[in-house]
């Protein structure tokens, strides 16, 4: 992570722990919420399209995740669902969508290490996956994502079949993103505030890319520069540091999505 200026004994945030499981749950939920929030007001809805989820904290094999056909805006804690990755609804009583079962229980289970993966139908992320591109290192926002992200490029139409799930999750591979190629972007992160960051600034990347190109044709940073900036903004660390002014933001301004 970009290093800062800081004087001897200032408190440099970081993810927290906690002492029980019940704790590590309850925060997982209102961060997953906080998450809904923030893409709402980003404009990442599409209908009743888009989902992320997280990991329960105690059972590993089973996550949490938006009601189907429940506004971004309105999410709260207490709404969301707890899926297991046979499809079962472990917790809640609201539908869950077919295609965030689908995507995520493989998501998840190709990479233990994602606890949070997110994904919508952003309208630049929309865009940039038609060209069936990745993104390139023209902006230093962008680096983080060089050489750490996939093209999913077998659109079969809306995600209904667990072998397409598969797919996707075997063309994420270590990558913390993946572009579905007619479709959109997909995020993982170590966090819920680590997966959507990486959505947000993937979504504001293909913007900037798509505008770049419309202009002319954009100056490429240098591969040794672009795998440095990389290391420096591209880590889980990193990722979660950098949504911390959107999740506080959002917090005080919905401070129902924790109930």
């Amino acid at each position: 992570m970009t290093e800062s200026v800081v004087q001897p004994g200032t408190v440099i945030p970081r993810p927290p722990t906690f002492d029980s499981v019940e704790q590590e749950r309850r925060y997982r939920k209102e961060q997953l919420a906080a998450g809904f929030r923030l893409f709402g007001r980003f404009g990442f809805s599409e209908g009743v399209a888009g989902h992320i989820t997280v990991r329960d904290p105690e059972h590993p094999d089973q996550f949490w995740v938006n009601p189907f056909g429940m506004s971004f805006n309105q999410i709260k804690a207490s709404d969301l669902i707890l899926v297991d990755h046979e499809g079962t609804v472990v917790h809640g009583d609201r539908a869950v969508n077919r295609a965030a079962f689908v995507i995520h229980s493989q998501v998840h289970q190709a990479r233990p290490d994602a606890i949070a993966a997110a994904h919508s139908h952003s309208l630049y992320g929309k865009a940039f996956s038609s060209l069936g591109l990745l993104l390139d290192p023209i902006t230093q926002d962008a680096c983080a994502f060089f050489e750490d992200h996939a093209l999913y490029d077998d659109y079969r139409g809306i995600v209904s079949e667990v072998e397409e799930g598969k797919r996707i999750g075997a063309a994420l591979g270590s990558c913390k993103a993946v572009i579905l190629q007619n479709h959109g972007l997909l995020t993982v992160g170590q966090s819920v505030a680590e997966a959507v960051w990486w959505f947000i600034t993937m979504e504001r990347s293909c913007q900037a890319q798509l505008l770049a190109m419309s202009a002319g044709t954009p100056k490429l940073i240098d591969r040794e520069t672009a795998l440095l900036t990389r290391d420096q903004l591209g880590s889980p660390l990193a990722g979660w540091f950098q949504a911390q002014p959107l999740y506080d933001q959002i917090q005080v301004s919905d401070p129902d999505l924790v109930n």
